[in-house]
């Protein structure tokens, strides 16, 4: 009876969120780390998360560890230049989200996700913000260049186990260009994002606790501009309460549902293909 009880209110709850989804015109689109868990990627901060297993290994994602522990940036080095991230590919989530802007409504994907999958899934890379950067990129600490990181992991390979800037006389450490705790976003990224939870009619937050700042500050916003809010997350969010409709659930299950039923409830969302 229990678990009846449970399928019949995430019914319900599918139900009105496709609801509020099918009558908005433009969705904006915050995800994290819960839409890559499918495709084989673990989240942070769920309950078999990494940093909630590990509480230790999430010292190594704050840049003044990295800028004083080789060890820590040669372990970073190991882990990219053996290819773990290769073979990673697009789940169900992902693909979902890319037909939502095939079909002509998205008007912002924000993801704090560096693994390149939702423009690996064929999402316009023009709508896409990655918030906290991407692992397929390589970046100077000092000179703040910027460059595809296969060449770095070549020299990894070779040997080279705590890369240094080639350009000129530079030197400078090099890292992944993702955002550790203690850097800066990217120059205009978050003003990205918070405009367009404030100008899209609804916002989509998918596979995030929502606990990490200031990129949660969407939601907020959303809320301040009267714009619907959806959450759609395998465990509870710290911003549950600000949602129109807040899911709790399978994001490879729930996310395609409610965008698939959506999408035939509005025959005025238009196909460019």
């Amino acid at each position: 009876m229990v678990e009846t009880a449970k399928e019949e209110q995430i019914a319900q709850q599918v139900k009105a969120a496709t609801a509020l989804i099918s009558a908005a015109k433009t969705v904006a689109v915050l995800t994290g780390a819960g839409i890559s868990t499918d495709s084989g990627i673990p989240d942070f901060r769920g309950p078999a998360g990494v940093w909630t297993l590990n509480p230790k290994a999430e010292r190594a994602s704050n840049i003044d560890v990295y800028l004083t522990e080789p060890e820590v940036r040669r372990a970073n080095w190991r882990v990219m230049a053996s290819g773990l991230w290769n073979s990673v590919e697009p789940n169900v989530g992902h693909h979902a989200l890319t037909d939502l802007d095939k079909r002509g409504c998205l008007h912002t994907l924000v993801t704090q996700n560096v693994d390149g999958l939702h423009l690996l899934s064929g999402t316009a890379s023009e709508r896409v913000v990655e918030i906290h950067g991407t692992v397929w990129r390589s970046m100077c600490l000092r000179c703040g260049v910027q460059d595809d990181i296969e060449g770095v992991l070549e020299r990894v390979r070779a040997g080279d186990e705590d890369p240094h800037c080639t350009l000129g006389s530079c030197g400078g450490l090099l890292k992944r260009a993702t955002v550790s705790f203690g850097q800066a976003l990217f120059d205009g990224d978050l003003d990205r994002a918070l405009a367009a939870a404030g100008e899209a009619d609804l916002l989509l937050v998918v596979g995030t606790t929502l606990a990490v700042g200031p990129v949660n500050l969407m939601v907020p916003t959303a809320v301040e501009a009267a714009r619907v809010v959806v959450i759609v997350n395998g465990s509870p969010t710290d911003m549950d309460d600000l949602a129109d409709v807040a899911l709790r659930g399978s994001i490879g299950s729930i996310l395609p549902k409610i965008l698939r039923c959506a999408d035939q409830q509005d025959s005025s969302w238009s196909n460019p293909d």
